[in-house]
């Protein structure tokens, strides 16, 4: 896969979805119609601070690399190449994922 080009403007942050994992832990596979929307993705590239309306600074919550949790119906989808991605808010972000 070539490495995407792309710079989010600010307040945004570029995600790579990650599939939840469609066995359970007693080993069921579950159909494709029962997943949901992933929730938990991996950060590509940050955007700049974004200057909210009280004019106060809101600086991205993660940096590129990081495994975030974010809201479930947060972002707007593109599809680059046949490959999903979501530009999500950086108040959308719920979560980072602290290494062990």
């Amino acid at each position: 896969m070539r490495k995407l080009n792309l710079k989010p403007t600010a307040g945004y942050i570029l995600i790579e979805p990650v599939e939840a994992e469609r066995k359970t832990p007693s080993g069921i596979v579950l159909p494709e119609t029962h997943e949901e929307k992933p929730q938990r993705g991996k950060v590509l590239a940050v955007g700049p601070e974004e200057i909210t309306d009280s004019g106060q600074k809101r600086i991205a919550p993660c940096k590129t690399g990081d495994f975030v949790i974010y809201k479930q119906w947060g972002g707007n989808e593109v599809k680059i190449e046949g490959k999903e991605y979501l530009f999500v808010k950086f108040e959308d972000i719920l979560a980072i994922e602290q290494s062990a």
